[in-house]
């Protein structure tokens, strides 16, 4: 499967770019693949280190589904990669987009770049330690910050308050 990483990676080393950090060297946690697929379901690796989105409403991918969308409990959601507390659940919201969305994350949580596949330019968000891809952030959410946090819920994790 190509992937944007596997594509960044070989274009950089067909144009003698290759020199320039990768994306995992500017993070403080981390691994190899096979490290990643050791540590993360399938499903999650596809997610947090190949930049795959789960079936919006039905929150699945590769016969592993998240119950994340429906969560309603008190409580943190953290990164599936390595544990780091990402989203306060008084954040969250129902867009009616069929993915798990936020207005906020914690302070110094995420990280924010930009993606330009699909044919349109995004804000992809990421978990600030590890670099595992959460989803993406528009601008059509509540107040007070008018962002909504899209993101993969099997990209994350919970624990109740």
């Amino acid at each position: 499967m190509q992937t944007r990483r596997i594509f960044l990676t070989t274009t950089l080393a067909a144009t003698g770019l290759a020199a320039l950090p990768l994306r995992a060297a500017e993070f403080e946690i981390t691994l190899t693949d096979a490290e990643w697929k050791k540590r993360l379901t399938p499903a999650q690796f596809a997610v947090l280190r190949q930049d795959v989105t789960e079936k919006a409403f039905s929150n699945t991918l590769m016969g592993e589904k998240s119950p994340l969308l429906k969560e309603a409990r008190s409580g943190t959601y953290h990164c599936a990669g390595c544990d780091l507390p990402v989203y306060p659940s008084k954040t969250k919201f129902d867009s009616g987009t069929g993915w798990p969305s936020f207005y906020a994350s914690l302070p110094d949580a995420v990280g924010t770049k930009e993606d330009s596949t699909l044919f349109t330019t995004r804000l992809e968000v990421h978990c600030r330690r590890c670099g595992g891809h959460l989803g993406h952030i528009f601008n059509d959410g509540p107040k007070p910050t008018g962002k909504r946090h899209c993101l993969n819920g099997l990209a994350m994790t919970f624990t109740a308050a």
